[in-house]
């Protein structure tokens, strides 16, 4: 796992290396600057003296960083143009300084030059660069911007330069991950460690890809600092894929029950009972009402069905409970929603079943998330099960507004998590799992392709299959929302993001684990 810090704990950071270690903060912000040119040069292989180079610098110590990296690009023969927010008389520090010794270099040297911001007709004269840097605000951005700063970042981002935010894109609220506008960088260079909220919300849309800055302070300080944020390895993924023994049978390689499907919506079920066993069970029983079992028999593969007596309505009643009540004490795992439908005897009947649940491995998704919505679920025993909500059911599920859930995600995911004692596996991009711990573990792959119907149905029964395979209930859940998504991911070496489709996805199980075992086999030799 990738440790995540907050905003506060990286400014302790920079308090601890002034005044224990003695850095001087011009020092640091030297570090940075460097630091952030050499990554420059890294990531942009064809970058040349013949790029002009833009930035635009702040009134803080973000914007100082900016005054001493124009310093090292003119130094290396780049043509840059500097937008600065501040006429210099309200800078302070070391931000002042490289400012006062940027003004002098520009007076020595030709095809540069500092503007000073009066209009946004001054942030035009940055259209014609190659590559942009927002050094605006960085870690001190709270709430919605004010002007002039809209003005600014919405300009910027109309322009066709590359565009590199240093530290944090301009925009963000770092501490929830939050912003109606935001510089939309195409790399974020965030200096002294990673920060979480540049991997989920709106950091994780707007920040592209992030690289790690260097001001001077070793990992030996952060290795002492506790987080509960983590970014998900291939490696972590790795660990948790069941392993085959060599005298497996069916039934000791995984039985994985379904309760899932109706008249009405049969396809999500199918999806799930067939992933289940792409993703290695052993053996997989779908239940299905017997008026429409047809419809169901025509989807499944390898799964098989238990059709129980439906009375013809189509939908799971009360009564058939008892009917499956064997299959429940026989699975090693049960997915219980996709697929169900809202009657409300389906719902009687889905809440009675959690209820006979206890000390089950259990993943509850989809309908089976709605018959316990408006905090229903604090009447059943969630403890160690796994919940598959995306936003809109989640927000439902806990009775919060999807607003207000999207403004404090972190705080809703491991309070629920913990107070429930459950895995709370949040769908969006990114996904992230919450666990009983209090942990929050963001997903690092998949694309946009998987906003399909039936993505979600696969990646309930790869979980449910993964559990029931495994000892460890969390390795298995990691394994399977990261494999989930790296399917899709290597779907896109044959397709693109409009062709990913829920069959496509589940096919794509079997070989993206060898891809996964392949890959970190050869990084570790």
């Amino acid at each position: 796992m990738i440790p995540l810090f907050s905003n506060e704990q990286v400014r302790k950071a920079d308090n601890y290396a002034i005044n224990r270690l003695k850095i001087p903060g011009l020092v640091l912000m030297e570090n940075a600057s460097r630091s952030i040119f050499q990554i420059t040069l890294e990531k942009l292989t064809d970058i040349s003296p013949s790029f002009e180079i833009g930035i635009i610098c702040g009134k803080g110590n973000n914007g100082g960083d900016g005054f001493a990296l124009a310093r090292h690009f003119i130094n290396h023969g780049y043509k840059v143009k500097i937008v600065s927010l501040s006429s210099g008389r309200d800078l302070k520090g070391d931000a002042k300084t490289n400012f006062e010794i940027l003004k002098l270099l520009i007076k020595n040297v030709s095809g540069s030059s500092l503007i000073f911001y009066k209009s946004p007709k001054d942030i035009n004269k940055l259209k014609s660069c190659h590559v942009l840097f927002d050094a605006i605000l960085g870690t001190g951005g709270k709430g919605e911007l004010k002007e002039p700063y809209r003005t600014i970042v919405k300009t910027l981002n109309k322009f066709d330069g590359y565009k590199i935010a240093v530290d944090v894109p301009t925009g963000i609220d770092l501490d929830n991950g939050t912003g109606d506008l935001i510089f939309d960088a195409d790399l974020t260079i965030t200096l002294s460690e990673l920060k979480t909220g540049l991997f989920y919300g709106s950091g994780y849309k707007n920040a592209g890809e992030i690289a790690k800055g260097y001001i001077g302070i070793g990992d030996e300080y952060y290795n002492e600092i506790k987080t509960k944020y983590y970014l998900i390895e291939p490696e972590d993924a790795f660990i948790g894929v069941p392993v085959k023994k060599i005298d497996d049978y069916k039934y000791s390689a995984g039985k994985v029950l379904s309760i899932a499907g109706s008249g009405k919506l049969p396809g999500a079920a199918c999806f799930t009972a067939n992933s289940a066993i792409y993703s290695g069970a052993g053996a997989s029983i779908l239940t299905f009402p017997d008026s429409v079992k047809s419809i169901a028999h025509e989807k499944l593969e390898s799964a098989t069905i238990y059709n129980f007596d439906d009375e013809g309505n189509e939908f799971l009643l009360q009564k058939n409970i008892e009917e499956i009540k064997e299959l429940l004490d026989w699975a090693d795992s049960i997915a219980i929603g996709p697929g169900l439908g809202r009657e409300k005897e389906t719902i009687e009947s889905v809440r009675k079943v959690l209820k006979m649940l206890v000390n089950k491995r259990v993943v509850i998704d989809a309908d089976g998330l709605f018959a316990i919505s408006n905090n229903y679920f604090k009447k059943v025993n969630l403890s160690g099960m796994i919940l598959t909500p995306h936003y809109q059911e989640f927000s439902q599920l806990i009775g919060v507004k999807l607003s207000d859930l999207h403004n404090n995600i972190m705080k809703y995911g491991k309070k629920f998590a913990e107070e429930t004692e459950s895995y709370l596996v949040l769908k969006g991009a990114p996904t992230i799992i919450f666990t009983p711990l209090g942990e929050a573990l963001i997903n690092t792959t998949g694309n946009s392709g998987m906003a399909t119907f039936g993505t979600g149905d696969v990646l309930t029964g790869m979980i449910a299959s993964f559990i029931a395979q495994s000892n460890n209930i969390e390795e298995a859940v990691i394994s399977a929302v990261y494999i989930h998504s790296l399917a899709a991911d290597l779907l896109l070496n044959d397709s693109t993001e409009h062709g990913i489709t829920a069959e496509s996805l589940m096919k794509k199980i079997p070989s993206t684990i060898k891809f996964l075992e392949d890959s970190v086999v050869k990084s570790n030799i």
